[in-house]
């Protein structure tokens, strides 16, 4: 027997919804701008060129762990040896699965992506196409379940992309004390990905949940209140912060490839 909207309970109407207003819009609009993302992103992992140079490093080869890496790049270390893992293998491969798990599980962009992609459903009262509903209790969705961990990896990428940040304070001869535009691009990417990951509903969940009483835990209730205002403005952080980390890489693979002109202010 059908279930979900295609149960016999549902109205009996041909229309798959009796909206009027342009439904498809919204879900439209999302699919365009991830697939665009998916796209640019999948290329530049497999470009393997144009992600660094002096001082500033492209985020989606930070940090890079593989021995084929730019000398320069590599702040832990080149674990990845590539004749193990295949000739010229791209060195982001290795780090990528990490933030891609963590927007790929995050509860606002399976929202996004569940009404773009899956059509499930495509919008509010719009009937979706599936048959059966069966959420994230089988595979692959069961997966999103994971989204706690890839939380906290996403944490140490933070804090290296911070440190990515902080080494563009140094001039192409490698002394300190300038700034230039990368630097502004650079910063500006991490602090829009710290502001995310601290708006997310896990960090929330972390700082305060399983509490019985507040009072007897005052500094994870501050910070817990604290994250609870960021919280609401997540799917916002969500966004702008997938447009930071694409444009910081399109800026320095501009840079690199000699397109543009890193300018500094002093």
């Amino acid at each position: 027997m059908d279930t979900g909207v295609f149960s016999q309970s549902r109205a009996a109407i041909k229309e798959r919804t009796l909206r009027t207003d342009r439904w498809w819009l919204q879900p439209a609009i999302t699919f365009g701008v991830l697939f665009s993302f998916v796209i640019y992103a999948t290329f530049r992992a497999f470009e393997n060129k144009y992600y660094f140079v002096e001082p500033l490093i492209s985020p989606f080869y930070s940090p890079c762990l593989s021995n084929s890496c730019i000398e320069g790049t590599s702040l832990l270390g080149q674990p990845f040896n590539n004749k193990y893992f295949g000739i010229g293998i791209s060195p982001s491969l290795f780090i990528l699965i990490f933030p891609l798990g963590f927007r790929m599980t995050c509860y606002y962009y399976r929202k996004s992506y569940y009404r773009a992609f899956w059509m499930s459903p495509p919008a509010c009262a719009v009937a979706e196409p599936h048959s059966k509903y069966t959420g994230e209790t089988r595979a692959p969705l069961i997966l999103q379940n994971g989204h706690r961990w890839f939380f906290y990896a996403g944490l140490v990428f933070n804090v290296l992309l911070t440190y990515d940040a902080f080494l563009a304070f140094k001039n192409v001869e490698g002394e300190w004390g300038h700034m230039s535009v990368g630097t502004l691009v650079l910063l500006n990417n991490a602090i829009l990905l710290w502001l995310y990951s601290l708006s997310c509903h896990t960090c929330r969940h972390t700082l305060g949940g399983r509490l019985r009483h507040f009072s007897k835990h005052p500094v994870r209730y501050k910070l817990w209140s604290w994250v609870s205002v960021l919280n609401h403005k997540h799917p916002t952080f969500a966004w702008i912060s997938l447009f930071g980390v694409a444009f910081a890489d399109i800026y320095i693979r501009a840079v690199a490839s000699g397109a543009w002109t890193n300018f500094y202010f002093f």
